[in-house]
């Protein structure tokens, strides 16, 4: 198997579509962790899994991207079929890495290296992405030396795995981060000594999925191959009078779509791996793409990889002539339906929990109004209350203004509570007079007590500020973040004043 690995690609993706400098260090953000970051950032310090507010005081300039697989998936398009020009049997595992037989198009071209070499050329003229190629039997051997810009000769890919950590389980998608912790306290810290044990004994030792991670720490595959004949009607296809052209209606039909799949599936006891998605346009152009699944396909899973690659296929450069008027999903891989329990016991990964959740959501609207169920969006402003824009449930979460320069925007970290009503506070200075922030946007003396909402006043460690603001031209305000003493710790507030005569602060929010 050969692997083309695009480093940090949901960095580059980000960046692309934010139109950042490359060079620039960045990271995306999902819950508030790093899932990913670039070269630059990892030099100032930025690790996977770190929290923003550490990520950012290690690296102060680091540009923050929030997470979006979809926006990963359609800027990933390019590259897929920069390989398959070259390279039959293209399966993407995810965005950032794709795989194909190596066999066949090394001999075609002189060799494994030839062929990898000549890879990473074409994608990087047609896609303008640097790239790394990894060759080695099984998917997870070739992602490994994809890494390190490794061939590994047949039969040796045991010895390859072998010295390598047992982090390396915990591949992104994975979620093996607690049986990796716990193999390491046990003292298995290579890959080589994980896979030196009896499979008997990982079985009654460890959890099911540390069954599939032995047989990759071996160099296998991670299930063996289902040994029973197919039913012929498992693939779903749809016909459609008016051809798709638009990203939202292709979005329509995915739901469906997986849903039908995923059902014909279970009626059969069958999960499925390896999901091949074919297009058909009006034009009579086709286009396939194979999608290869560490995990079992649930419907939301199978309807998301269908919208990305519409998505993709609809936003590339070299987009279809005309609309698509069929769309086709094939199970190449399957696996027994019984592997779907590795899914269960999380709710957000239960897609058919996340789907009765949705509907209840849904009847309450029907109920209460649409106002009645919403969500909170980051959107464009200059304070942090200001961002946070509630959308009702349904309606497409876009930010409508958060590309417009805010001048006199808080700067990152934002406060991480913020009151929905303003809090009232007196700031005083050490002979107990008021403070408040003059015209010129200096305030009158430092901040030496502050009270909040009419409790006792707390003595103030240490002040940043005052920034002036200037509301649309109606009122201007003026900021300051200070730190106070407490009986057990610390409290860091962001508070506001008007400018002028009238001292009237407020707490804006709370950082922890």
């Amino acid at each position: 198997m050969l692997v083309l690995w695009c480093p940090d690609w949901p960095v580059v993706a980000a960046g692309a579509a934010a139109g950042t400098p490359p060079t620039s260090p960045a990271a995306v953000f999902s819950g508030n962790r790093v899932v990913a970051c670039s070269a630059s950032a990892r030099r100032g310090g930025v690790r996977r899994g770190m929290r923003r507010r550490d990520a950012q005081s290690r690296c102060p300039e680091l540009v923050v991207h929030p997470h979006d697989p979809g926006r990963d998936a359609r800027l990933f398009e390019p590259v897929a079929a920069a390989v398959e020009a070259q390279a039959v049997g293209v399966e993407v595992v995810r965005p950032g890495i794709v795989a194909v037989p190596a066999d066949g198009a090394a001999a075609y071209f002189g060799g494994e290296a030839g062929l990898a070499e000549l890879l990473i050329d074409e994608v990087a003229a047609k896609a303008g992405v640097e790239s790394q190629v990894g060759v080695a039997d099984g998917l997870f051997a070739a992602t490994l030396a994809a890494r390190r810009s490794a061939i590994v000769p047949r039969g040796e890919t045991s010895a390859f795995l072998a010295p390598l950590s047992i982090a390396e389980l915990n591949q992104p998608g994975d979620d093996r981060g607690d049986l990796v912790d716990l193999l390491d306290r046990l003292g298995l810290r290579t890959l080589g000594a994980f896979a030196a044990l009896a499979e008997r004994d990982v079985a009654g030792r460890f959890p099911r999925d540390a069954i599939a991670a032995h047989r990759l720490a071996r160099g296998l595959s991670e299930r063996p191959p289902l040994r029973r004949a197919l039913p012929p009607d498992l693939a779903v296809a749809e016909t459609f009078e008016e051809p798709l052209t638009r990203v939202d209606e292709a979005a329509f039909v995915a739901k469906t779509l997986g849903e039908r799949f995923f059902a014909a599936l279970a009626n059969h006891g069958l999960a499925c791996t390896r999901l091949a998605i074919t297009a058909v346009t009006e034009a009579g152009e086709e286009r396939v793409r194979v999608w290869r699944c560490a995990e079992p396909l649930t419907a939301r899973s199978t309807a998301d990889r269908v919208r990305w690659q519409c998505e993709g296929w609809l936003t590339a450069r070299d987009r279809p002539t005309a609309g698509i008027v069929r769309l086709r999903l094939d199970p190449e891989e399957v696996v027994g339906g019984q592997a779907l329990q590795l899914q269960l016991g999380s709710l957000g990964r239960d897609a058919d929990a996340a789907e009765r959740a949705g509907r209840a959501l849904v009847r309450i609207q029907g109920l209460l109004g649409p106002g009645a169920v919403v969500t909170p969006l980051l959107d464009g402003g200059r304070g942090p209350g200001e961002r946070v824009r509630l959308v009702p449930w349904g309606e497409p979460r876009r930010a409508t203004t958060d590309g417009q320069p805010w001048p006199g925007r808080l700067p990152a970290p934002s406060p991480t509570l913020v009151p929905r009503h303003p809090v009232p506070a007196a700031v005083l200075d050490a002979t107990g007079t008021a403070v408040r922030c003059t015209e010129r946007g200096e305030l009158s003396d430092s901040p030496s007590t502050v009270a909040i909402d009419g409790g006792p006043p707390r003595r103030v460690l240490g002040s940043a500020g005052p920034w002036v603001v200037h509301h649309r031209g109606e009122r201007v305000l003026a900021r300051i973040q200070v730190v106070l003493a407490g009986e057990r710790e610390e409290l860091a507030l962001l508070l506001q004043v008007p400018v002028g005569d009238n001292p009237q602060w407020t707490v804006e929010g709370w950082y922890d």
